[in-house]
């Protein structure tokens, strides 16, 4: 099956050719067509390096409107790297479909400046857990407009011992919204997890 099998917009398939996608993995086969067709949660099981950045990326770019400058969709990962990795793969993916401001939150950077991108207008937010926490404590974001929350590597944040952060945050979240969380394994505190927030 092919990316625009999975009814992914033209402009959308433009640029994930032009990055050289041709087939989805399974992980995308079976998360876009859901993610894309309705509202609804999932959780996603799948290794790191199966294109799981694609298969929440894709829609999240689909379904968010870069006519608004509102905070649409968090996307939360345990490390910088991983934010870093997300937030290129995300501006790689739209830059020739919509005008997205996607800001990375993360700590060992310049809190200030973060700032700043992020009052500019940021539809999408990458960020770790504990530097968001500093930018809810400042005042400096807010979350009351979010429509998607993806958890990425949420075994591994659980592990970092990220689970008080995260139950901060999505408090400041709405209470109607969709979450997708995405996970290497489902060990019980990740069930009890899912449990609780979907």
């Amino acid at each position: 099956m092919t990316f625009k099998e999975l009814g992914l917009n033209d402009a959308l398939m433009k640029a994930i050719e032009d990055l050289g996608f041709e087939n989805p993995t399974p992980i995308q086969l079976q998360t876009i067509p859901l993610l894309t067709g309705k509202q609804t949660d999932v959780v996603a099981l799948a290794q790191t390096g199966t294109g799981k950045t694609a298969a929440f990326g894709l829609p999240l770019l689909e379904l968010v409107d870069d006519n608004s400058r509102d905070t649409q969709a968090l996307v939360l990962a345990p490390t910088r790297e991983l934010g870093l990795q997300i937030a290129s793969d995300l501006e790689n993916f739209s830059e020739k479909f919509k005008k997205f401001n996607i800001v990375a939150v993360y700590g060992g950077s310049s809190i200030s400046e973060q700032i700043r991108k992020v009052k500019k207008g940021a539809q999408i937010i990458v960020a770790t857990p504990g530097r968001l926490i500093d930018l809810i404590d400042r005042k400096a974001i807010n979350l009351g407009s979010i429509q998607y929350v993806v958890l990425d590597e949420a075994d591994e944040m659980l592990n970092m011992g990220f689970k008080e952060d995260l139950d901060k945050i999505l408090s400041f979240t709405p209470d109607e919204k969709n979450t997708w969380l995405f996970s290497a394994t489902m060990p019980p505190d990740v069930a009890k997890l899912v449990a609780e927030i979907l």
